[in-house]
């Protein structure tokens, strides 16, 4: 397979390696750039493994509950720039869709964009997004959502500025301990709540990089799953929420702080605008240039 220079440019935007290093993996992978960046880590090559989902993309999250908040939805409403995030036209379109996906029962965003924006109207969900994008001139979209519902705890949410927003289902504890949590999902992005939730494949993969990297460091093989171990253990502390150091006090963790209020976290939800959406990067003159010559 022909590796092409954007090919290259992303592994490098992605892994802080050298041009060289990238085009050898591309070329040992057969251009696969996942597989490309697996085999750099394991190389130690790889100066850092950014995040593949890239907040690219600008818009708004919003949150909505029921009367009496054992009901919540959050929806993710993406459009092109942040200056139409903070239109009115656009948030006002927002809101009606979080308030319609609270009271749907639809599981997709294609069957959502079908529902009816208000009450008693035939404008669907989708017509009124399409009336926007005419009239903003942007590209808009639904892009997500998720529904929440409790019947012994409580729901709690937080939202940092409007482009992260989080819905925590506590039991026990009180409001100020799920907004604290909620707050700390929000800063600190845990995959699950505890270790056992996190998936086999996943940590199986993991496993598989730390022990290709104790090896490449010289380490003896005789202690090479003790190592092994100890980075797994490190690594789930890192990524689940009960595991992670309380933003608030990095002393105690999540763990201990829910334990203290003889709480738990039965489930939550995070969404940041525009993550794993690559944003095209518009060179404005070039744009300008090509009309010119159109």
């Amino acid at each position: 397979m022909a590796i092409s220079a954007s090919m290259v440019k992303e592994l490098r935007e992605r892994t802080g390696s050298g041009m060289m290093e990238c085009k050898k993996a591309l070329v040992e992978t057969n251009g696969d750039i996942e597989a490309a960046i697996e085999m750099m880590r394991k190389s130690g090559q790889a100066k850092a493994a950014k995040k593949a989902a890239r907040t690219a993309a600008d818009g708004i999250v919003v949150i909505k509950f029921s009367d009496d908040a054992k009901d919540a939805a959050m929806v993710e409403v993406n459009c092109e720039t942040d200056f139409v995030a903070k239109d009115a036209n656009f948030t006002s379109f927002a809101d009606a869709v979080v308030a319609r996906t609270l009271v749907s029962t639809v599981g997709t965003v294609e069957d959502l964009l079908n529902e009816s924006l208000h009450d008693g109207e035939e404008t669907t969900i989708n017509t009124a997004r399409e009336a926007l994008v005419a009239k903003i001139g942007e590209n808009m979209n639904v892009r997500r959502f998720q529904r929440f519902h409790t019947d012994a705890g409580m729901l709690v949410s937080y939202r940092h500025g409007v482009r992260i927003g989080v819905v925590v289902a506590l039991e026990g504890g009180d409001e100020a301990l799920g907004k604290d949590v909620a707050m700390h999902i929000a800063a600190s992005n845990p995959i699950c709540v505890s270790a056992d939730q996190v998936p086999a494949d996943l940590l199986e993969k993991e496993r598989e990089i730390f022990k290709a990297q104790a090896l490449e460091s010289g380490k003896p093989e005789k202690i090479i799953d003790k190592i092994v171990d100890g980075r797994v253990r490190k690594y789930l502390s890192e990524v689940t929420l009960n595991g992670q150091a309380f933003v608030k006090d990095p002393d105690m963790t999540v763990e201990k702080l829910l334990a203290q209020a003889n709480a738990s976290v039965a489930d939550f939800k995070r969404f940041e605008v525009g993550e794993g959406i690559e944003k095209k990067q518009e060179n404005f003159a070039d744009e300008v240039m090509a009309q010119i010559q159109g």
